[in-house]
């Protein structure tokens, strides 16, 4: 199966080209290749390069600057899905993109379904919605795959934050009222492989997932599970999100029921501190 992937160097796209060969051809396209800030480009490049599959794991995701960059996270967020998801319609191809908790309003206790009404509270969390709702009306083979709490070895996020500020200090303040589920850009590779594999038999399992590692925890508490696992004697206190203010707003209750993804594609929450594992082997963690 030759899939094409939007994003080359992001955390997904980074461990999709890892799979190359994997009874699958990954082409993964750079910015070079197609603009995201050019939607006919994106649906041109899909039917120049005539692929079996397309997976979108290219995103506008810096979140608190598109609190003042709405335009630009629109159209990279919103507007080229759009026109991927109508392109692959047309040729009638399996269409995968990454979504997010961000797309909920944060609110409660109980982990998000993906029928549950959305309520971003964020222009990074509404481009992700409007992008979503036009990928559902392009009608196509289609799965959005909403995830949450990106970590890798690759690019920046909380894990390899948290490696260099530990290192740097003895303490840190780390917010403790988010909840929700780390998750592998690995597995979350793994995952958008084999949701293409099933729709490309099965386009009655289009919809709208989610998927995320297990079990739930905060930031704080995935903090000291990094340090010890790291063997870096740094102490957290924990902090309410109140007094760690930020131009977006996070959402607190991040968790996402993902039965009906296990469901249809027989593929279950990966455990997070397995992708930690794994994580800080290729980062050479603990240092000796």
């Amino acid at each position: 199966m030759k899939i094409l992937v939007f994003g080359h160097s992001g955390q997904v796209a980074t461990e999709l080209r890892a799979l190359d060969g994997h009874d699958v051809q990954i082409r993964a396209l750079a910015r070079a290749d197609a603009d995201l800030t050019d939607p006919n480009a994106c649906a041109a490049a899909i039917n120049a390069r005539a692929p079996d599959a397309v997976i979108n794991a290219a995103a506008y995701t810096a979140v608190d600057k598109a609190e003042s960059d709405a335009e630009t996270a629109q159209i990279i967020n919103a507007d080229a899905p759009a026109a991927m998801a109508r392109a692959c319609a047309a040729r009638d191809i399996p269409f995968v993109t990454i979504s997010t908790d961000y797309v909920s309003s944060g609110e409660g206790y109980t982990p998000w379904v993906p029928a549950d009404t959305t309520d971003p509270q964020s222009v990074y969390g509404r481009t992700k919605r409007d992008g979503e709702i036009a990928i559902v009306n392009a009608g196509g083979r289609y799965a959005v795959l909403r995830t949450s709490w990106v970590v890798s070895a690759h690019g920046n996020n909380f894990v390899k934050t948290m490696l260099r500020l530990g290192a740097e200090r003895e303490a840190l303040t780390i917010v403790a009222d988010q909840i929700g589920g780390p998750t592998g850009a690995a597995e979350i590779a793994r995952a958008c492989i084999k949701i293409v594999k099933t729709l490309a038999s099965k386009p009655e399992k289009s919809g709208i997932y989610h998927f995320s590692g297990a079990p739930d925890t905060s930031w704080a508490d995935f903090a000291r599970v990094i340090f010890d696992a790291a063997k870096i004697p740094c102490a957290v206190t924990d902090i309410p999100s109140s007094d760690y203010p930020t131009p977006a707003k996070r959402p607190l209750n991040s968790r996402l029921d993902c039965t009906a993804t296990e469901a249809a594609f027989g593929i279950s929450r990966p455990d997070w501190r397995a992708s930690l594992t794994d994580i800080l082997t290729r980062l050479n963690f603990p240092k000796d």
